[in-house]
């Protein structure tokens, strides 16, 4: 019996930050709420229990006042390194997928891995392809003005 692989998606970005700033921005709350999300998101709030069982919330608005919250539970936290953790939107509960962060030091900043599994289609894969680089390009803002 074949089982269908489901979609997933990697991310490698570089930032010139050390992996340790890179990891505070990504895990601190404060932090978070300064880029999350992709283009047109504001507003955001975080709340992040940073520990192996611990749970996480963002929520951020859109411009047309539309509240979207993600939230899910940390599988593995290793500071400045790695962090394992489920991903579901509070509207669909039920389509929870995985995400893996994996900060690398390269050179004088960071590699930054972002591996996101067990999409529930494609469709959903390629919307969070595109969420997830707009976030980034926020990120990477950030990091420079921090």
């Amino acid at each position: 019996m074949l089982t269908a692989t489901k979609p997933s998606l990697t991310i490698n970005r570089r930032f010139k930050s050390s992996p340790e700033k890179v990891f505070a921005a990504w895990t601190q709350p404060e932090k978070v709420a300064q880029w999350f999300g992709p283009a047109g998101v504001r507003d955001a709030s975080a709340e992040i229990d940073l520990r192996t069982g611990g749970r996480y919330t963002i929520v951020g608005f859109t411009q047309d006042g539309g509240r979207h919250q993600v939230g899910g539970v940390y599988r593995e936290v290793v500071p400045g390194r790695k962090l394992v953790y489920t991903w579901a939107w509070h509207s669909t509960p039920e389509r929870e997928s995985l995400v893996t962060i994996e900060f690398k030091p390269d050179g004088d900043g960071t590699l930054l891995t972002l591996t996101h599994e067990q999409f529930f289609d494609e469709p959903a894969r390629d919307r969070h392809n595109a969420g997830w680089n707009s976030t980034l390009d926020k990120f990477e803002k950030y990091l420079e003005q921090a």
